[in-house]
């Protein structure tokens, strides 16, 4: 990883951790939203340490229990690490962050048809992923997360 990697993905967690700490200091009043955009906790299982893994990930589209989120990395060349940690344990914790219980829930890729099918809706919520897209070569994975045995 170059300079400039390590750069951005020290910017990345930056954000995160700012985001988790208001999120907390405010009792969930600010930060709950990006945009029209509800923000989630989510858990992955880190796929070298076993550990867990908590970023805070904007949910453009959810149909029932079932979560859509997008692997953008705001339209690096490279796949985030929560997505390549779901990708190897695909079991996921998303919990809502107004405290009202977490979910466990099973993480994919969605298929070139449901992507199809999901982008338009994805952008529409949130114009700035079509940038991400147009920003890099990579095709920027979407993720269906669903209820365990659903």
């Amino acid at each position: 990883m170059g300079t400039s990697d390590a750069v951005k993905d020290l910017r990345l967690k930056a954000i995160n951790m700012v985001h988790r700490s208001l999120l907390t200091v405010s009792g969930g009043r600010i930060g709950g939203t990006l945009g029209n955009m509800p923000v989630y906790r989510v858990t992955t299982t880190g796929r070298a340490s076993g550990q867990p893994r908590t970023v805070m990930l904007t949910v453009p589209i959810r149909k029932g229990d079932s979560f859509v989120f997008v692997a953008s990395k705001g339209g690096d060349d490279r796949d985030p690490d929560w997505y390549r940690n779901l990708v190897a344990n695909p079991e996921i914790i998303v919990e809502p962050v107004d405290g009202s219980g977490p979910m466990t829930l099973v993480a994919r890729t969605a298929s070139t048809q449901e992507k199809a099918e999901l982008w338009p809706q994805i952008v529409e919520a949130y114009k700035g992923y079509g940038g991400y897209q147009r920003k890099t070569e990579r095709d920027i994975p979407i993720v269906v997360a669903e209820p365990v045995g659903g």
